[in-house]
């Protein structure tokens, strides 16, 4: 349902919130391609400046509505989720993120693009990719290992290991850690400062720092092609079964 995402203009920035508290945000298909037309239209709005992203209640997201893409395996560089990390890719303009509660798989991959992350102290990342029998998207198997190094990296993507706020910051994942009740003003008034800087400079310092982004580009194309077979595994087929059956998977 496209009311599962809240857009808003305001001040110059374009506010996009994740509107599915009763899942914790999970993302479905639709749910994206509503962000997706939202991120085009604001990139090319020059009165468009900036970017926020939160979440409705306690979650930021909870990753990929796994029922929805298990029933509706859409790949390929048309599909929603595709054109959506796309849009994280090449986005021009600064993105803000305030992470409100759990970020779980691309809640947590998506934060690699973002040029400021806050968080509240509740906040919890993690990426269990594995642990779903499938494999890291959004460039994270480049992006986490070069921003928290290969250890923590491992343990985040291969472990499946749950970070904490402070945690979180102690890496390099966040730029501050906020009470919770301070925390979307905080994100608000930074995407408002840097929608108010001279817009020129701020894209082009933002390009600069982002440097080349083709490698980043093509190692998305790699992990999208390893996703999508996963997705037809037989491996993610028991992980997903065993989900809702609340029980261990096994794997043989």
């Amino acid at each position: 349902m496209t009311d599962h995402i809240i857009t808003e203009i305001k001040d110059r920035v374009l506010k996009v919130t994740f509107n599915r508290p009763d899942k914790k945000n999970a993302l479905t298909h639709a749910m994206y391609a509503k962000v997706v037309e939202a991120m085009q239209a604001a990139e090319a709005d020059d009165s468009v400046r900036a970017m926020l992203f939160t979440g409705a209640g306690e979650a930021f997201t909870a990753g990929n509505d796994l029922v929805d893409f298990r029933d509706n395996p859409k790949m390929g560089p048309d599909a929603p989720v595709a054109q959506f990390l796309q849009c994280l890719l090449t986005a021009k303009k600064p993105i803000v993120m305030a992470v409100n509660g759990i970020a779980v798989g691309v809640g947590l991959t998506m934060l690699l693009h973002a040029d400021i992350v806050y968080a509240a102290e509740e906040a919890v990342i993690t990426a269990p990719f594995v642990d779903l029998a499938l494999v890291p998207e959004a460039g994270s198997s480049l992006l986490l290992p070069r921003r928290v190094g290969h250890a923590w990296a491992a343990e985040i993507m291969m472990l499946g290991r749950k970070v904490t706020a402070r945690e979180g910051l102690e890496i390099g994942m966040y730029s501050r850690v906020l009470k919770a009740d301070e925390l979307l003003p905080a994100a608000e008034k930074a995407a408002v400062a840097l929608a108010n800087k001279a817009p020129q400079s701020v894209q082009r310092t933002k390009a600069l720092m982002r440097g080349d982004i083709a490698e980043i580009g093509a190692r998305m194309e790699q992990e999208g092609k390893l996703f999508g077979e996963q997705l037809m595994s037989g491996e993610f087929a028991e992980s997903v079964m065993a989900f809702m059956q609340k029980r261990q998977p096994n794997f043989g």
